[in-house]
């Protein structure tokens, strides 16, 4: 494959990566980066750190860390901003979180209690579990997106950075489903002044960060950049896209599972789950029309990776449902359970039990990572639009207007790295949906 016609531009100068939501999530992903630059401790679960890229076309030889072989921001560069809808500093958070240990903790706690949240742009009736004491005040919506782009702006400022990127860390919303208010530019910015109830918090940071130039994923199943007016603004300002919703525990082994039930054409038929979580984000889902939105996210999984409809013998009647209760005891060590019901030759029954106790905000904290340096990566390759070949971190990737999402992570994990390959022009035959570029 030739070399690809695109200049990626060094990365020099800061990286500011803005959070909006700093809990338990944006704590331990910033604490492990602050650690990380110690020496007192090792991103695991980071590609971008850990993983490695063959080289050399099909039958290259050559191996590199990610890290070394694409031009990314180094660690170094990052300074961390946030928006929350409560006061306490990064090192207030991560105390109560209870993710991270006094031994991690207490090495950075200087620099954690620097990192003070600005105040956040909310609206109760999006996330009714919560009640903000730090945020603020506009008459319209439309005047909040200003407030948050010169939030961005100031940040910037402040802190010598060159560029920016932005990921969602806050909690899931209430489903919405997409309107006229979304369809284009025109039709959104009418209803910030008009106060649409159709757009929603994160829509608002999503929108100020397009209109600033600042690379956007969504972490939450949210209603945020998926829909055409955010599409089109991104093309206009040429700015990457990803999403949605951060793929964690039991949706990450649903996408490990399921494709390999697939390829020995295993028939399935159930498939239960269920959740008991105690942090925020289980206050949040344990709301119903909270709890819709991530349904349909956790939902889609199988059924795209399974396809049903070219398989019906082996999936036709496959009956999925997920549950997520909220136990606070639990705090953030989050538990999955799964009941598999499938059938094998002659349709003989057969089942699989998973009890997956994973830490939530642990798996999280490597994918911000990842993403912010891989959208900064996209924005100096004059990529832009919705990024598909990022869908790996997604429990609802995102695909671009014109084709259907990619659940299977073997499948995803491939375009990803080949995407990478075709930036840096080595031979890859050029992935699907790796975003628009000039």
């Amino acid at each position: 494959m030739t070399t690809p016609s695109l200049t990626i531009r060094p990365p020099s100068g800061k990286l500011a990566v803005l959070l909006p939501g700093l809990g338990a999530v944006a704590t331990t992903f910033i604490a492990g980066v602050l650690l990380a630059r110690r020496g007192l401790g090792s991103p695991i679960g980071s590609l971008t750190q850990m993983g490695t890229l063959r080289l050399g076309g099909p039958n290259g030889e050559r191996s590199s860390l990610v890290r070394d072989a694409v031009p990314l921001a180094t660690m170094d560069d990052l300074v961390f901003g946030a928006w929350d809808i409560f006061p306490e500093d990064a090192l207030d958070v991560a105390r109560h979180a209870e993710v991270l240990e006094s031994r991690h903790l207490d090495p950075i706690a200087e620099e954690l209690r620097e990192i003070q949240p600005m105040k956040g742009a909310f609206y109760a009736r999006y996330v009714r579990r919560l009640n903000g004491t730090h945020v603020k005040e506009a008459s319209s919506k439309a005047e909040m997106v200003e407030h948050l782009r010169e939030d961005i702006r100031s940040f910037i400022r402040r802190h010598g950075a060159a560029r920016a990127v932005a990921i969602w860390c806050g909690s899931t919303e209430v489903f919405l489903p997409p309107s006229a208010v979304h369809q284009s530019i025109e039709a959104f910015e009418a209803g910030l002044a008009s106060d649409d109830p159709g757009i929603s918090s994160s829509q608002l940071y999503a929108w100020a960060c397009i209109k600033e130039r600042v690379p956007f994923a969504n972490g939450a199943p949210n209603l945020t950049v998926d829909f055409p007016a955010a599409w089109l603004l991104a093309k206009e300002m040429r700015v990457p896209l990803a999403g949605k919703d951060f793929k964690t525990g039991q949706t990450l082994l649903k996408t490990i599972l399921a494709p390999g039930i697939k390829a020995r054409s295993l028939g399935v038929h159930g498939w239960f789950s269920t959740n008991i979580l105690g942090n925020r984000d289980g206050e949040v889902l344990d709301d119903p029309d909270n709890f819709k939105t991530k349904e349909a996210s956790k939902l889609g999984v199988l059924e795209e990776i399974l396809q049903p409809q070219q398989h019906p013998e082996l999936y036709g009647d496959l009956y999925h449902k997920v549950r997520i209760e909220y136990y606070p005891p639990r705090g953030d060590a989050k538990e999955g359970w799964d009941n598999l019901d499938i059938f094998g030759w002659l349709g003989y029954p057969m089942q699989i039990k998973v009890n997956f106790l994973c830490r939530d905000s642990i798996l999280a904290a490597p994918i911000v990572l990842d993403l912010a340096l891989l959208l900064d990566l996209a924005a100096r390759a004059g990529l832009h639009g919705t990024q598909e070949w990022l869908g790996f971190y997604f429990k609802s990737p995102m695909p671009t207007p014109e084709s259907r999402p990619e659940h299977d992570l073997f499948i995803q994990s491939m375009k990803l790295k080949n995407t990478l390959r075709w930036m840096i022009g080595e031979s890859a035959e050029r992935p699907q949906g790796g975003g628009s570029f000039e």
